[in-house]
């Protein structure tokens, strides 16, 4: 069954928010792994000025309804390791760049004991969000959770710099939550400077961003799929939808974890070439927009770079038709959620 038709304009609440990472993005590369307490209570900070602002009539910018309940206007996910009543604890990782080992943390609840019993939300319990402080080496993962509440899976680094680590859940009984930490990793650091485009290929596949993102408006962007030409109609449910999309604000990686909203799709149902988002952003400015979709169940992703159409950078009808380069192959939830890299400025092996 060819769901394109039913699903229609896929309507997603595009919710940019935004603390103060960028600070960690000059921290780059010291030996082993670290946190900056700094950063994290500029954060928590940040977050409290954001609300108290939201408070008094601040949230005109916010977000349509979203698709995530709790994530809409006046929540500020991804700001802060603590939010909710939850704590994302040390994150341990390998702390070089081709060592091998696991990625590794616990949620914290409100009485310092581990957190085991979540809701499923997009057929996971919790979704892992890996990418540096440039927007480079992107990776939507799927940690595995221990009986005593420690989620893991292999990791390795396939370049330094700083990291942020978002965890997306949903604990049982309580609201969706974001939780961020900054760890460091320790080698030749090679920073990039991701620059707007609008097209982006992966394993034959070409995908091409189409729309205007204007701040504090609706604004439809249409993600369009080809290969070889011609247009491709294969797309299959992955996380309960036919596509996926992460977006961190440039300069302070401001987190909103989107997807459409409408009944999810039936087994074997398959929808392209297009995948339409309703998208609201607060402030105009650069935005980094990470894809996920499913073919012959391969989890592929590939970035976009978009600024918005009132931002001083941006220019024509799709902002800097640049060359956002290939993206990457997932291979789903197992050996594809193992610590591969990809990134925002072309180099993607997921």
């Amino acid at each position: 069954m060819n769901a394109a038709a039913r699903l229609g304009l896929f309507g997603v609440g595009l919710v940019a928010v935004f603390g103060l990472a960028a600070a960690a993005a000059g921290a780059l590369a010291p030996d082993g792994i670290a946190t900056p307490a700094a950063t994290e209570t500029a954060a928590s900070q940040e977050e409290q000025d954001m609300k108290d602002h939201n408070a008094h009539g601040g949230a005109g910018h916010g977000a349509s309804a979203g698709a995530d309940a709790g994530h809409g206007a006046g929540h500020l996910g991804g700001l802060a390791l603590a939010d909710g009543g939850f704590v994302l604890d040390a994150v341990a990782a390998p702390a070089s760049v081709g060592e091998q080992g696991s990625l590794s943390f616990r949620i914290l609840g409100a009485d310092g004991a581990p957190v085991t019993a979540y809701d499923v939300a997009h057929e996971k319990e919790l979704h892992l969000i890996v990418v540096r402080t440039d927007g480079a080496h992107f990776r939507h993962v799927h940690p595995e959770r221990a009986a005593d509440g420690t989620w893991s899976l292999p990791w390795s680094w396939d370049a330094a710099g700083s990291y942020r680590l978002f965890a997306d859940f949903t604990a049982s009984g309580a609201e969706p939550v974001t939780l961020a930490r900054t760890i460091d990793v320790a080698g030749d650091l090679r920073p990039v400077d991701p620059q707007p485009t609008a097209h982006a290929t992966v394993d034959g596949y070409d995908l091409h961003l189409s729309g205007e993102l204007a701040a504090g408006a609706a604004s439809e962007l249409t993600i369009t799929v080809s290969r070889g030409g011609e247009p491709v109609t294969e797309l299959e449910p992955y996380l309960g939808a036919f596509g996926h999309l992460v977006a961190l604000r440039q300069g302070d990686l401001g987190y909103a974890h989107v997807h459409p909203e409408g009944d999810e799709p039936e087994p074997g149902d398959t929808s392209g070439p297009e995948v339409r988002f309703a998208a609201t952003v607060p402030t105009d400015g650069r935005y980094l927009l990470y894809f996920d979709f499913q073919i012959g169940g391969v989890v592929r992703s590939v970035p976009f770079v978009v600024d918005t159409v009132g931002a001083a950078a941006s220019g024509g009808e799709d902002a800097g038709h640049g060359h956002g380069g290939t993206g990457h192959d997932d291979g789903g939830d197992t050996g594809g959620d193992s610590g591969h890299d990809d990134t925002g400025s072309g180099d993607h092996s997921h």
